[in-house]
């Protein structure tokens, strides 16, 4: 396939509507709109009104808190960092955040890392993180690694 080759397909350019124009262009005097009423008219927001009866959204009961500071962080699994071990993106020893970062091993920070288990890791890591779980470090020490937390001590 080269580019001097391609060409759109029949249908994807389409010739904008005018409305307004005459009887004869199929779109004159009422423009599509039809006759009278409100939506016939500009400047209309209906959206969920349902003429002055209670909205659907209204009448549905609401469930659940989202919390407006709730700290996100970048999961990262032990098969995770054994695969980039493997594919030799990380190197045995230290590692950061900021290393995890730059080997593309996380896509991004957010408020930290959060180690998980899964999987099983046979390199010998010195890694720390923002936070990790009592299987991670387990996995982790048995590889004869060790695991630093940032800040507070280990989550369950």
């Amino acid at each position: 396939m080269k580019l001097n080759t391609l060409s759109e397909g029949p249908d994807a350019r389409h010739r904008r509507k005018r409305v307004g124009r005459g009887i004869g262009s199929g779109l004159g005097k009422t423009g599509g709109r039809g006759m009278k009423g409100q939506k016939s008219r500009s400047g209309v927001a209906i959206k969920g009104y349902e003429g002055g009866q209670m909205p659907l959204y209204m009448r549905l009961p609401k469930r659940g808190f989202n919390k407006p500071a709730r700290k996100r962080f970048q999961e990262l699994t032990l098969s995770k960092l054994q695969a980039a071990v493997e594919k030799g993106r990380l190197k045995e020893g230290a590692l950061s955040e900021k290393d995890l970062l730059d080997a593309g091993v996380v896509r991004r920070l957010w408020d930290g890392v959060s180690l998980i288990g899964g999987g099983n890791l046979t390199a010998k890591l010195q890694i720390e993180v923002t936070r990790a779980t009592k299987s991670a470090v387990a996995g982790v020490e048995k590889a004869g690694g060790k695991v630093t937390v940032k800040g507070a001590a280990a989550s369950a």
